[in-house]
């Protein structure tokens, strides 16, 4: 898993059907400290996080499985927000 804060969404419209219904964030990859690390991506969120928050972050097989339902045959997705962080604790 990663850390990462939500920095805004992305809006579209015409799209894989294996994303429909799904709110698509921008995520910039963050270390403990808060300070971004690595540059930003769009990730899937399966949790409701909002602009601001701190969130946890799946990629690859992982993303994929996050936001599955019964039905799906294949998910295009590679990263999504699976987690809203409260605190860092060090």
């Amino acid at each position: 898993m990663y850390m990462a804060k939500v920095i805004g969404s992305v809006v579209s419209t015409q799209k894989d059907p294996s994303l429909v219904g799904r709110k698509l964030m921008i995520v910039q990859p963050v270390n403990s400290d808060g300070q971004a690390v690595r540059h930003q991506e769009v990730a899937a969120d399966s949790v409701g996080a909002g602009v601001g928050e701190y969130v946890l972050l799946v990629r690859g097989a992982g993303a994929r499985r996050a936001n599955r339902n019964e039905e799906a045959t294949r998910d295009v997705n590679d990263c999504s927000i699976v987690g809203i962080i409260d605190r860092f604790d060090k």
